[in-house]
């Protein structure tokens, strides 16, 4: 297989990988490729169970469903490393802060490590681990079940939890945005987290790469323009400029010269 090939079809696995379904025609749009070219590559795919063909979409296989989690951090990791260094420049020494669960805000958490003092009120354990190995941080947990693979936990104590905390800052992510602003989640309960944290804070942070935009997920809460920073890898597609020319100031931009 050339290397070409062989590319086109790590692609094609990213692509999918980041929305969970995709058509062929976007596919082909994306990748500057015929169909005919993403039916054969996908037909392949298809046979060692990396993808599904359902309802005239593509989806992931049960092979990367079982862990999704650690699948969604390995992808984009400049992007996302790049949106952690710019929301830690917002944050100081010493602050309090609520980090959602997700892989973005895993990244955040990551990039916080060289700050000191800080007290982390979170239900994301990989972010509570990764912040555990500076000795002056307070990290505060919610009790309750462990949500495997993605590593945290959810349900109505958690909502219970943060409601009762402040912070100065709130960083969390989101599973889409649509074409209307609304952020989207796969379950209502996510939608309530994070509704409780952007209340709970002085400064609320949505972090995200710029594949949400579009993203189709069935829980809705606020809008994105109830955000005070919104901060992105790279602009998305134009026809999400309304959005970001409604938010203004409050967009940051992380991505690399």
């Amino acid at each position: 297989m050339s290397k070409k090939k062989q590319k086109r079809r790590d692609d094609i696995t990213a692509i999918v990988l980041e929305h969970e379904a995709v058509s062929v025609g976007d596919l082909a749009e994306k990748l500057g490729v015929s169909m005919q070219t993403i039916r054969r590559d996908i037909d392949k795919l298809c046979e060692n169970d990396k993808l599904i063909r359902r309802h005239g979409r593509i989806e992931l296989g049960a092979e990367y469903l079982n862990t999704p989690f650690d699948l969604r951090t390995g992808t984009n990791k400049l992007g996302k490393s790049d949106i952690g260094e710019a929301t830690v420049e917002l944050i100081p020494d010493g602050a309090t802060i609520f980090i959602s669960i997700g892989s973005t805000p895993l990244s955040v958490a990551k990039a916080l490590r060289r700050r000191k003092n800080l007290t982390v009120i979170t239900n994301n354990l990989s972010a509570a681990m990764v912040l555990s190995d500076e000795l002056s941080n307070r990290i505060i947990l919610p009790g309750g079940e462990i949500r495997l693979p993605d590593r945290d936990i959810l349900g109505d104590d958690v909502l219970d939890f943060f409601g009762r905390y402040r912070a100065e800052f709130g960083i969390f992510g989101v599973a889409g945005v649509s074409n209307d602003g609304s952020l989207l989640e796969f379950h209502a309960s996510e939608v309530r987290v994070r509704e409780r944290i952007r209340e709970n804070s002085q400064v609320s942070i949505l972090v995200m790469d710029c594949t949400k935009f579009g993203r189709i997920a069935p829980a809705y809460g606020e809008n994105i323009r109830d955000v005070d920073h919104v901060i992105l890898d790279q602009r998305p597609k134009k026809e999400f400029n309304h959005l970001l020319d409604s938010i203004g100031e409050s967009l940051l931009l992380a991505e690399r010269e």
